[in-house]
């Protein structure tokens, strides 16, 4: 088996620590529904992304209908499983107690290992749900299914309401957009309130969809260090100490530009310049 030597631009979730910036797999095998066509191309993309050191890989059982976990399944196996940190999201649709129980179950078996990190995906208004299905999660931790429990688009309000009912484990993440265009993290006081509490924020579409990625003015400002535009967008995130990034990892191309966005940072000056690119 393969072991992979993190890279050294680590940060924290829970007790273990992954790379700052990890591979997302939104749109890897397939959308909404399995796609087949690709599958040869993205494991090699994720084995790749791994083999530089990128131990963080996100999914969800939503992606491509369960066909994302099986791709991400089939590119680790070659793998040390402990080098690896693993999320994947239980869907709306499954919460509840036994209900996120078997859903758990199937994506681990879709992965074939045990999962690090599981999120709720998507908030809903049946906070009663969110109760059940955290209780759910609590239990799997202790059956050894998942290691750690999340959300995801979980406002404030929701997180606080959210830890407050968790019995014997502590919520260490929430998944959120966020990006240089897209704030809402930081004006809404969740992120100091992240900070605070040691959670983790995990940042998707930290590129808008690319169009950050070709952005003049923070092409600019990558000049002074040899990077591009998507890598200062990416830097800027992860300048925050508890912020972890997770760009769509789809070719290698792609990875290998992600990359380079760590194991060095942003001068406070060029920070808060890049503020001024959007």
């Amino acid at each position: 088996m393969k072991r992979i030597q993190p890279f050294n631009d680590l940060k924290k979730i829970g007790d273990d620590r992954v790379t700052a910036i990890g591979m997302g797999t939104w749109g890897v095998g397939g959308w909404e529904r399995p796609d087949y066509s690709r599958d040869k191309e993205n494991i090699e993309a994720l084995r790749y992304g791994l083999e530089l050191g990128m131990n963080l890989i996100d999914t969800a059982e939503f992606y491509a209908s369960g066909h994302s976990e099986e791709v991400v399944g089939e590119a680790i196996k070659e793998f040390e499983r402990e080098d690896l940190f693993i999320v994947s999201k239980i869907w709306p649709s499954h919460f509840g107690y036994e209900s996120a129980k078997r859903a758990a179950k199937a994506s681990s078996k879709k992965l074939g290992t045990y999962i690090d990190l599981y999120l709720l995906h998507w908030p809903i208004d049946d906070f009663r749900r969110i109760k059940e299905t955290l209780h759910a999660l609590e239990e799997l931790v202790d059956e050894g299914v998942i290691r750690y429990i999340g959300v995801s688009n979980f406002d404030l309000q929701l997180l606080k309401k959210s830890q407050e009912v968790m019995k014997k484990h502590e919520i260490v993440v929430n998944q959120v957009k966020y990006s240089l265009r897209d704030r809402r993290p930081e004006n809404s006081g969740l992120l100091e309130y992240m900070k605070k509490e040691k959670m983790t924020l995990m940042a998707y579409t930290p590129l808008e969809k690319g169009s950050l990625a070709r952005n003049g003015c923070l092409a600019e400002i990558g000049e002074k260090y040899g990077k591009t535009a998507a890598q200062v967008a990416l830097n800027w995130l992860i300048w925050k100490e508890n912020v972890v990034a997770i760009p769509k990892a789809t070719n290698k191309d792609h990875i290998r530009e992600n990359f380079g966005a760590m194991g060095w940072r942003l001068s406070r000056e060029d920070y808060e310049d890049a503020l001024r690119c959007v």
